[in-house]
């Protein structure tokens, strides 16, 4: 699927109803999971709803035929600590609902927080009320094939271009402006190429533990190894959300639960399995290796301030790697020691760096 038939974003918000670290990093688990299995939707059915709709749909373009996915049960969210935020729904014009949260005034702007493989908006938790507090209008959307958002089980619909366009289509549906873009993992390629692609909506970029794939990028073993190892069926992507993070002991449970929530089965992980799979130096078409070598080159030339966030145990993108991005872009270099790849989890920590160099 290419850029262009990705499918544009409706405007149709849904509401919803009622609303350790190194040894767990990148090692495969088999899921115990014994909560049922999200029902699979089929191509051309009517997705299975548990939301109201606050306005009456409007098609800014025409529908696309709906692609089979499956939809995580609600109940596989419930009482997790620390993430009591309203869900906000925009469904796309291939039926697929698309989960974000909205939080803050936004007299700041709008901080656009964009996860990565294989994590969710709940690895933004801990940032948004600082944020929010600052007037900054935090908005979280979760990719299409992760958190709360509808799973495709379809392979082939999963490229760099399909993850863009909805990204850039729902950016311009919910109207967004003076962003303050916060990206991290595959976070990365996709919000930079957006900055690229849309200027004009963008004031700030801030880049955490993440690249850009162009010709002299090295690849480190763990992330090579890593495009293996998650195509292992029965893979537990839980695990990875612990991966280096500032976790106590007593913490990994409830880490653990909250990061493999998403996923109930094979097919709702395809998505999950996907992101590593299409690592540009083993599919540069899906993977989009040019566009993100493009949009490498075109942010020598950034105008606006950009801060660049690494922690410095990330086996994945290294402190090393950081310095060079930083070093490209003109930006700010911030190294945080002992925090692995997942920068978020350090919460208020990250968040307060944040709007120190703002």
């Amino acid at each position: 699927m290419t850029g262009a038939d990705a499918g544009r974003l409706t405007r149709r918000r849904l509401l919803e109803l009622g609303g350790l670290a190194g040894a767990a990093a990148l090692v495969g688990c088999s899921d115990n999971d014994t909560t049922p299995d999200a029902a699979p939707t089929t191509a051309g059915a009517s997705p299975p709803s548990t939301t109201t709709s606050t306005s009456p749909p409007t098609t800014t373009t025409e529908a696309r035929p709906v692609p089979e996915f499956v939809r995580t049960p609600e109940a596989r969210f419930e009482g997790l600590v620390g993430f009591d935020y309203e869900p906000h729904y925009l469904q796309t014009t291939e039926g697929l609902r698309l989960h974000y949260l909205d939080e803050g005034p936004g007299d700041a702007g709008v901080a656009l927080l964009l996860h990565g493989e294989p994590t969710w908006s709940y690895l933004y938790r801990n940032v948004i009320p600082t944020l929010a507090d600052a007037g900054y209008r935090c908005i979280a959307p979760d990719h299409i094939g992760f958190g709360k958002s509808d799973k495709v089980t379809e392979d082939d619909w999963y490229t760099l271009d399909a993850h863009v366009t909805t990204l850039q289509d729902f950016i311009e549906e919910l109207d967004l402006t003076q962003i303050t873009l916060l990206c991290q993992d595959w976070g990365g390629p996709n919000g930079l190429i957006t900055a690229v692609d849309l200027p004009d909506r963008f004031q700030r970029l801030v880049v955490m533990n993440t690249w850009l794939h162009h010709d002299d990028y090295e690849y480190t073993d763990q992330l090579r190894n890593w495009n293996t190892l998650s195509q292992t069926t029965g893979f537990d992507f839980g695990v990875v959300g612990l991966q280096m993070a500032p976790w106590s002991v007593d913490e990994a449970p409830t880490l653990h639960a909250a990061y493999a929530a998403p996923f109930t089965d094979e097919a709702s992980k395809t998505g999950a399995r996907r992101w590593p799979w299409m690592l540009p130096f083993a599919e540069p078409e899906a993977g989009g290796a040019d566009r993100q070598a493009a949009a490498h080159a075109a942010l020598a030339d950034w105008d606006g301030p950009v801060n660049v966030i690494f922690g410095d145990s990330d086996g994945v993108f290294t402190a090393d790697w950081g310095q060079q991005l930083a070093d490209h872009l003109g930006a700010t270099f911030d190294l945080l020691p002992g925090v692995g790849h997942f920068v978020q989890e350090t919460g208020p920590l990250a968040a307060e760096l944040i709007l120190d160099r703002a």
